[in-house]
């Protein structure tokens, strides 16, 4: 059964279909190249959804983890093991945070922050204080809780009943803000940039009026960091680029580097909340998975390679823009920051991003979507000028074809 033939028609047939992934199936990889079954190269602009920061099997981190998969795998949560403190300890120097909770994914993440800041205002405020306020078009994660707190009705659909008391507001809209938080909220959950919702950085006088009405209600801030975190825009956090600290801060995606880890970072006091047997997970924060975590902790949190990422996202901003000019039916314009962007399509190509991927992976090049109208990048944060200028070229051959065509 371990080396039966399998090919993508294998994921119609055996898997339930909540994908559609692409026709080709990856097999080995190495930084940002990759190659399928047939031995096609392709170049990586997506790091497994903003996951693979360090590049697939970055030699640092495969020499960690191989080292630890002959140390310890796994304890009950009865025990806690060195990997675990010692992440602990690097995340909590490295941000705002005094106390860190380890899960396996953002939605995970997502779901203890909730829980937390629901479970803090009933302890010190009352039952009555437990609405939640987020934005539309955010994403938050796919546990049913998590993904009616997250602004995209598509994603419900289908599963209602929902959970109640949770309200959205457009993203970057301080008086709909002012309107909605009041006493009566618990929390106020916010992407500082909206990945799935179309790579929208968030307005930094938006994120401090949320900051103030938090203080002033006495809510709980939380940043989704899931998408935005670990060196994505140049900072380890979103956060320190905007001069707005949260209450608690949600991490995943890239904090594992492909290994699933998930955490929530938070201040003492609220830490408190989450007393013993309130919350918990069989596999969080194992020994595999903090070993990697801090490996991949201590290679982006350095000021040169944080350096190096704006580097290269100004390299890269000034590649689209010039595509933008020279694809003007095409493309609209650039948004983001650091190494998560967003190229907006023109109206004559609405509802085709999806178009432009394909045209883009027949060339040999992998890159995402945010929605129906936007084309998304999330190279790993080594990428190279010379990557750069690869995607450069074959992004303007899939571009031709794409035209020719129309």
């Amino acid at each position: 059964m371990t080396t039966r033939p399998v090919t993508r028609q294998t994921f119609d047939e055996v898997l339930v279909p909540t994908y559609a992934p692409a026709a080709m199936v990856p097999v080995r990889a190495a930084g940002l190249d990759l190659w399928d079954q047939n031995g096609k190269h392709y170049l990586d602009f997506t790091s497994g959804i903003a996951v693979t920061a360090l590049g697939h099997c970055n030699p640092l981190v495969v020499e960690a983890l191989t080292k630890q998969a002959n140390t310890l795998w796994h304890l009950g949560n009865g025990y806690t093991n060195e990997p675990v403190l010692r992440l602990a300890c690097a995340l909590t120097e490295a941000t705002f945070a005094d106390r860190a909770f380890f899960c396996n994914s953002g939605a995970e993440a997502n779901e203890a922050a909730l829980k937390l800041a629901r479970k803090h205002a009933h302890t010190k405020f009352g039952a009555h204080k437990s609405r939640i306020v987020s934005c539309f078009h955010s994403f938050h994660g796919r546990t049913l809780f998590t993904v009616s707190v997250g602004g995209q009705s598509k994603y419900t659909e289908g599963f209602e009943p929902l959970p109640p008391s949770i309200d959205h507001i457009p993203y970057n809209d301080i008086e709909a803000a002012r309107s909605a938080i009041g006493d009566d909220v618990c929390a106020v959950v916010v992407e500082p940039i909206q990945g799935e919702g179309g790579v929208v950085p968030g307005d930094v006088a938006f994120l401090k009026e949320l900051r103030a009405l938090c203080d002033k209600t006495g809510a709980v801030l939380i940043f989704d960091e899931v998408q935005s975190g670990m060196g994505r825009t140049g900072e380890l956090f979103a956060y320190m680029g905007c001069g707005v600290t949260p209450d608690v801060l949600t991490a995943a995606k890239a904090l594992g580097n492909g290994y699933p880890i998930g955490a929530m970072l938070t201040t003492e006091e609220l830490a408190k909340t989450l007393s013993v047997g309130t919350h918990g997970t069989t596999y969080g924060g194992n020994p595999l998975a903090a070993t990697v975590a801090l490996t991949v902790l201590d290679t982006i949190n350095q000021p040169a390679f944080l350096a190096r990422v704006k580097e290269a996202s100004a390299k890269l901003v000034a590649t689209l823009n010039q595509i933008v000019a020279d694809y003007p039916q095409v493309f609209t314009l650039v948004r983001g920051q650091g190494l998560l962007l967003g190229m907006v399509v023109a109206e004559a190509f609405k509802g085709r991003s999806k178009d432009i991927q394909k045209a883009a992976e027949a060339q040999g090049l992998m890159v995402l979507i945010a929605g129906t109208e936007v084309l998304r990048l999330a190279p790993a944060l080594i990428v190279s000028d010379a990557q750069i200028a690869e995607f450069d070229g074959l992004m303007r051959a899939a571009l031709d074809g794409l035209t020719k065509a129309a």
